[in-house]
């Protein structure tokens, strides 16, 4: 469950709906490898009379339950629609995933003017624009809804008349809103299948027609690359976003999870979320071309507070992935090519298989579980919906990928007359020795090649600098074990330093990170600031 003020959440839920809480009885407990939160309650309404399971009162409490898996308790869009009374949890939580979408599709371009706070702002200071919208999204999904296609479309004409009338006598505010409006409802119109109204998920996932980005425009689309992709996926969870992107009906990647912690971090990978997305999902196709596979990559952003660390950052990051699986599953589980649940309305009609693999922050017992419930739940690719599976080839252990990227430095030093197995070279890897392809490339340059210099290495966690190359034996009790920050600073020679990113103090109101240098003296530590902190990661990056 949500660690901070999800009980909070719950009585609210409660109390929202007019139902008294008698009493309550709650546990917390921890298996060994996730925390469970258990708890009855006790209720009565206010009139006296009996809850009945048919009722309707008791379809909304289960529909608020399950939404507060997903939507955060302390975001503007709860504030304002959902303790407001415009609205309800579950569509308070689709104005959320709208403007997620929204802010990555018009932001990797033109950051600067799409800034998520002015999208977010589009939405919750005209709710009447926000709460057509969703109501056009569920025209266009629900699975109860009678005569669906005449509806739609006078649905759609009356939300498009409401955004092209959009006119507040602000020029440039008007247009910079309607282009964002414009591409909510790109986003519904070319949305094929969701998983919105299966009431027990854990994250939102949008299949969408990618002709939705020839409809955004050049001036949104002219940094990525020209071909287009097969299939879009958008995720939404509590505490991320993501986005799998395939360039074929048959497609392989892997699935990279960033972790940012604090909302500047959050926004600033966020911006350029789709376009990283897009271009690493392209390149994976190129890379695919002597194969059956065409390419693909799943990347999600895990937005974590800044204090969060060890496990209880490692269980955010297992609920986010566990909630896009599912979410991914209850989309592309399929019966006679349609979407196998009766909630899910299916516009696209066929199988798609696709195939995934473990990438950044992609843990050996998430990828088992993945399989698992792939199999549990009818997935047309079963287990092999994942790779590096214990029973199969572990691209991660045996390195895989990072032989070929060594072997192609070793023939490109050739060529430069260097014989990196004799004589002495330097290197700087961008990613750390936890890494998949950056860790495994360390382990086998440190097997192969004696007088390898490791200089520089720097990653999520911070930087590594030592002038006359890493230290052999103090790397490698690090590799494919923990990030860069764990390295020892006594192993450190004379004009080296670590800078740790995660380890951090608040002074007053500035907040301070760790650095360690190596001097004449020995090791000095200190606390900078974050303008000099990023100024020298940057300067040795």
């Amino acid at each position: 469950p949500p660690q901070k003020g999800f009980l909070l959440q719950i009585l609210e839920v409660f109390n929202r709906l007019h139902i008294e809480v008698h009493r309550s009885y709650s546990l917390t407990f921890n298996d060994g490898r996730a925390p469970y939160f258990l708890s009855t309650f006790y209720i009565r309404l206010l009139d006296d009379t009996q809850l009945s399971k048919e009722s309707e009162l008791f379809r909304q409490l289960k529909l608020e339950l399950y939404n507060t898996q997903i939507l955060l308790a302390r975001s503007h869009s709860y504030a304002l629609f959902v303790q407001g009374g415009l609205s309800s949890g579950p569509d308070a939580t689709l104005i959320n995933a709208m403007i997620g979408f929204c802010h990555t599709n018009l932001a990797h371009n033109r950051p600067d003017t799409f800034d998520l706070e002015g999208i977010m702002r589009a939405f919750h200071n005209h709710p009447d624009i926000s709460l057509q919208l969703v109501r056009l999204f569920q025209v266009r999904f629900d699975p109860e809804l009678q005569q669906r296609t005449g509806l739609y479309e006078q649905t759609l004409q009356q939300t498009m008349k409401l955004v092209e009338d959009y006119d507040t006598g602000r020029r440039f505010l008007d247009k910079f809103r309607r282009t964002i409006f414009r591409c909510a409802v790109s986003f519904i119109r070319h949305c094929l299948k969701t998983n919105f109204f299966i009431p027990e998920k854990h994250a939102l996932a949008f299949r969408m027609d990618p002709n939705y980005l020839d409809e955004l425009g050049e001036q949104f689309t002219a940094d990525l690359p020209a071909d287009r992709p097969f299939r879009i996926t958008y995720f939404f969870g509590r505490n991320g976003s993501g986005y799998h992107i395939g360039f074929s009906d048959i497609a392989r990647g892997g699935w990279r999870t960033l972790i940012t912690q604090g909302r500047d971090d959050y926004i600033t990978s966020a911006n350029t979320l789709f376009r990283e997305n897009y271009v690493l999902a392209h390149t994976q196709h190129l890379k695919n071309k002597d194969i059956y596979e065409g390419g693909s990559k799943l990347v999600a952003i895990l937005n974590a507070d800044q204090d969060e660390s060890g496990e209880s950052l490692r269980q955010y990051l297992y609920k986010l992935q566990f909630g896009f699986i599912h979410a991914f599953l209850d989309i592309f589980v399929t019966r006679e090519g349609k979407a196998a649940d009766p909630r899910v309305i299916d516009y696209y009609g066929q199988e798609e298989a696709i195939e995934l693999g473990p990438d950044e922050n992609m843990h050996d017992e998430m990828v088992e579980l993945i399989a698992m419930q792939a199999v549990k739940r009818g997935y047309l690719l079963g287990k092999g919906i994942i790779s590096s599976k214990q029973i199969g080839i572990n691209h991660k252990e045996y390195g895989v990928t990072s032989i070929g990227v060594v072997r192609f430095a070793e023939v490109t030093m050739q060529e430069l007359g260097i014989d990196m197995h004799s004589q002495p070279f330097s290197v700087k890897f961008t990613g750390g020795p936890n890494g998949d392809v950056a860790g495994n490339a360390m382990n086998l340059m440190l097997a192969r090649c004696p007088k390898v210099q490791i200089k520089l290495v720097v990653d999520g966690s911070g930087a590594l600098y030592d002038p006359l190359g890493l230290n052999h034996l103090a790397l490698q009790k690090i590799l494919l074990q923990a990030d860069l920050d764990a390295y020892d600073p006594a192993a450190l020679n004379p004009g080296g330093c670590i800078l740790y990113r995660r380890h951090h103090r608040n002074e007053g109101m500035r907040q301070l990170y760790k650095k360690i240098v190596c001097g004449e003296n020995g090791l000095q530590e200190s606390w900078i600031s974050n303008d000099d902190f990023y100024r020298a990661y940057n300067s040795l990056a």
